[in-house]
């Protein structure tokens, strides 16, 4: 894990304001929530949701699923997820070095929504080759939230507000904005920034990964300036080996 990798998981694993009331944090993760059950193939399919944050909501994907599974590199956050959904008997929480050792082609749908921006090129590459492996051939990859070269920070501000105005806490997304210039978050992104993509740079990295890939019409979740990418085994192709940024 690298500084920065360790530094975000840190930030997340404590109390933290990136949302900015407990309106904001409920509608964030049932927006998110929903569409991703949009994806579920079937009744029956395995999920996987890895980097799942808070799932304040997982129980809307679990229910369109045969059963979900939960993956988290947070202590305080797995431990959250198991208070809340311990007693679903669909939904499973482990740690990233479980989820690593799982068999291969245990899954349907695996989901890496808004995590792509904390991972450095090798990071990411050793994920999307492990769901590579745990995906059934005619398994989903569903990548959400990656962050364009061009997109500047104030295009997410602007899509906060939009997405606040529309549920009902614009006051406290304003109040909230300035808590966030102050805060751990903003000195974490200014420090190590987000890690971007272009349409061209992320299917290409897939593809070398061992996926045919399309981009989404549009992204999972309020930030629409982001993309989302649906990635699939390619037929007959093995994991790229070594592949490492330019």
């Amino acid at each position: 894990m690298t500084p920065k990798l360790k530094d975000w998981v840190a930030y997340y694993d404590s109390p933290h304001s990136i949302y900015v009331n407990a309106l904001h944090r409920d509608v964030h993760y049932a927006t998110i929530a929903d569409e991703i059950a949009r994806y579920v193939p079937s009744p029956s399919a395995a999920v996987l949701d890895y980097g799942c944050g808070e799932a304040l909501h997982a129980d809307r994907i679990a229910a369109a699923a045969g059963r979900l599974t939960l993956v988290d590199a947070a202590p305080s956050v797995r431990a959250r997820l198991v208070e809340r959904f311990g007693n679903d008997l669909k939904i499973t929480v482990v740690s990233a070095e479980r989820a690593a050792a799982m068999p291969e082609r245990s899954f349907d749908l695996v989901v890496l929504h808004s995590v792509s921006q904390y991972l450095s090129g090798e990071e990411f590459d050793r994920i999307a080759a492990l769901f590579r492996r745990l995906l059934k051939p005619d398994g989903l990859f569903l990548l959400g939230d990656v962050v364009p070269h061009e997109v500047p920070a104030v295009s997410d501000a602007w899509a906060l507000l939009r997405f606040a105005y529309a549920n009902g806490f614009l006051l406290a997304a304003l109040a909230g904005l300035v808590r966030t210039f102050f805060s751990d978050y903003w000195r974490l992104r200014s420090e190590f920034g987000l890690t971007r993509y272009s349409e061209a740079e992320m299917t290409a990295r897939l593809a070398r990964l061992g996926f045919t890939v399309t981009r989404a019409p549009r992204n999972i979740g309020h930030i629409g300036s982001r993309m989302t990418f649906l990635a699939r085994p390619a037929a007959g192709s093995t994991q790229s080996q070594g592949f490492t940024d330019a």
